[in-house]
């Protein structure tokens, strides 16, 4: 944590007593787990005046002790809440991505190692840091993500009856378009199925009906907070974003005024190539795929949908910059493009306002 007065800092000793060091505390970084906390601080000439281990009941008695500091901490699971609760105690905490304070680690891996890599990073005066989020902003990001997990079960689920269906002759294309005739194959009784596995199979059948109603209630939990939110309307005017999308853009995404321009934002997307340039030479690889996954995913699948409908959309008939690209790109990488500059349009709506309106319409 970086002081941000001029007077000492105090480290608790191994009997845990308070000593005042000598000196101003430059930072002190707090390398999180479930259960053990590694402190590390360094003065203002970069030399290690604290060294300490804590356990999950001693953090806010030690932060609560100390003057108001920088509390940098690696951006993980339970980050923001030690955020939060450091930050009442009158603390400005600041989450370095993991990436970030990778290249810092001098040798091996062990919490002492990594806290004094946080340390460092945190004192870099270029440094990027994640804003902390509040219990509103992940409460409202929990249902992705539990959307997320039950897709992922009606997929296992659909492959498991698919599988085992399979074993007794009986294929079905794959796609959870084609769940409906794998169920009408386990309910046909002339299907020649062994008595034994009807039951069992009928199991898959109960969780995958139950997997589809949770999801559909998810879904209108989600069309509903779009009616809500205005920013979710507003994107809702793209072509390609519907209620899912436009919500989850609301709630994950970043303040606008994070990143300076468009393209820093569909970066942090991880929707533009992967540079590998020296020399003065140009490569561009794939894409960096870095940052939320869920929203590029999203983008995606809303770029997809608009190439499918493109005899319905004016912006992807011919002549057109996606129906150019449609007759000389390959299509998973128009979808990338597609998605790119959705990606553009986004910020540019949700940091001037308004609602989008297509090149034609504009003209």
């Amino acid at each position: 944590m970086i002081h941000k007065g001029g007077r000492s800092c105090r480290r608790l000793s191994r009997s845990g007593s308070i000593r005042w060091l000598t000196g101003e505390c430059v930072a002190i970084a707090d390398r999180l787990a479930k259960n053990v906390f590694q402190l590390h601080g360094a003065d203002g000439t970069g030399h290690a005046v604290l060294r300490k281990r804590l356990r999950r009941a001693q953090v806010l008695e030690f932060f609560s002790q100390l003057p108001s500091c920088v509390v940098a901490m690696e951006a993980c699971g339970g980050a923001h809440f030690w955020g939060r609760e450091i930050g009442k105690l009158g603390h400005e905490v600041r989450l370095i991505p993991p990436a970030y304070v990778k290249p810092f680690v001098k040798r091996q891996k062990n919490d002492a190692a990594d806290a004094e890599a946080i340390c460092e990073a945190a004192l870099r005066p270029t440094m990027r840091f994640v804003p902390v989020m509040s219990e509103k902003t992940q409460g409202a990001a929990m249902v992705f993500r539990v959307r997320e997990l039950l897709i992922r079960q009606r997929t296992q689920a659909i492959n498991a009856l698919r599988g085992h269906l399979s074993e007794f002759g009986q294929v079905v294309p794959q796609g959870a378009a084609n769940a409906s005739k794998l169920i009408a194959i386990v309910e046909d009784p002339t299907s020649g199925l062994p008595a034994d596995a009807i039951p069992t199979l009928k199991t898959l059948i109960a969780a995958l009906a139950h997997l589809e109603a949770e999801i559909k209630e998810l879904d209108a939990e989600i069309a509903r907070r779009a009616k809500e939110n205005d920013l979710a309307r507003r994107l809702m005017t793209v072509p390609g974003i519907g209620p899912l999308i436009a919500t989850a853009i609301a709630t994950l995404a970043p303040p606008p005024e994070t990143f300076r321009k468009a393209r820093d934002f569909a970066a942090w997307l991880g929707l533009t190539p992967r540079q590998h340039s020296t020399g003065g030479k140009q490569r561009l690889g794939a894409t960096t795929k870095m940052s939320e996954r869920s929203l590029r995913r999203l983008l995606i699948i809303g770029a997809n949908s608009v190439i499918i409908k493109r005899h319905t959309h004016a912006a992807a008939q011919p002549g057109t910059w996606l129906g150019g690209m449609l007759s000389r790109k390959p299509p998973m990488l128009v979808r990338v493009a597609l998605a790119n500059k959705m990606a553009r349009i986004v910020w540019a709506l949700m940091a001037r306002g308004g609602v989008y309106q297509s090149p034609a319409v504009a003209a």
